[in-house]
């Protein structure tokens, strides 16, 4: 138990290093940011990029459905497909939300995934587009070292490859990691529903309709919206519509558009539809909802795995 503690508390003192300002703090790695937050969020409606979630300080809830994922300093979140929930964070400036965030790498991944089936043979778990899981002391520890060599620039890029890819084998054969390897070997409905998700992230501003997407996923209409909704909790149409809404606002933050400009660059004929279901989904009009996000996250504002997706 003392260990544990000390690991905690030095976990935490790497990542106040790590993670200085308020927002995603970029790191020496690509696909690695590190996550301040001194203030409690309400539910706020995401779309997490698919990747690891590992919180050193502080807690969040994403509630899909009636699921409730909690993750915190004893749980990790991992997404393997774009998932739109709400999600709500425990902070304050004396105790910080302190969080790793690793974007999946798809080939890193599925290169372990063949060393993890051959080693511990074939997953039983079905797939699941996210999961919470509780931190065990391997994967603590290696996270715990990788932090380590976060903090030094000439390690960081010598040894920080090395060390993620040990972080995605603790995952893949964790407690559930079996759900992330059954989502990855992409087969059955799973992959089915995974190929019209890629397809609306890709193609979002076109018209898109329940047909084509049940066409691209080479389903029925009734059984596609069956599976869809099995994995994304959502319709297609409304899936659809959270994604234009949150790549709406990433133009408006990131890109300084207006939101009819904005409206129309997503999909939307009408501004004035736009800015209702808008506010109806983020619960500010496209002008509070940036300011918010602004004053939030900072700027420039670095992408957000709680903000933005892109296409796989």
């Amino acid at each position: 138990m003392e260990h544990r503690w000390a690991r905690t508390a030095r976990m935490v003192q790497l990542m106040e290093v790590l993670a200085p300002v308020e927002g995603y703090n970029l790191s020496a790695l690509d696909d690695v940011r590190f996550l301040r937050s001194n203030q409690p969020l309400r539910r706020t409606p995401v779309l997490y990029d698919p990747g690891i979630v590992i919180l050193c300080q502080g807690r969040k809830r994403g509630y899909l459905g009636e699921d409730v994922y909690v993750y915190d300093a004893q749980h990790y979140l991992v997404v393997s497909v774009p998932v739109p929930f709400t999600m709500e964070t425990d902070a304050s400036p004396a105790e910080p939300m302190l969080a790793v965030y690793m974007r999946l790498d798809f080939r890193l991944a599925s290169e372990l995934l063949m060393e993890v089936d051959s080693a511990i043979g074939p997953t039983r778990l079905p797939p699941k587009g996210m999961y919470s899981s509780p931190m065990d002391d391997r994967l603590a520890d290696s996270t715990l070292r990788f932090l380590e060599a976060m903090t030094d620039p000439d390690d960081a890029v010598i040894l920080g490859p090395a060390l993620v890819r040990e972080l995605y084998y603790r995952v893949l054969a964790g407690e559930q990691g079996g759900s992330l390897r059954a989502a990855l070997n992409q087969q059955g409905h799973f992959a089915r529903v995974t190929r019209a998700i890629r397809k609306i992230h890709s193609h979002y501003q076109e018209g898109l309709s329940v047909e084509a997407l049940a066409r691209e996923a080479t389903m029925s209409v009734p059984s596609f919206h069956l599976h869809f909704r099995r994995v994304t909790d959502s319709t297609p149409m409304q899936y659809l519509k959270s994604t234009r809404l949150h790549q709406a606002r990433l133009l408006m933050l990131r890109s300084d558009m207006s939101a009819a400009a904005a409206a129309f660059a997503v999909g939307y004929e009408s501004p004035s539809q736009f800015s209702r279901e808008f506010k109806r989904f983020f619960g500010r009009t496209p002008v509070a909802e940036v300011q918010w996000m602004k004053a939030t996250y900072g700027l420039p504002a670095p992408a957000s795995p709680s903000v933005f997706v892109s296409s796989h």
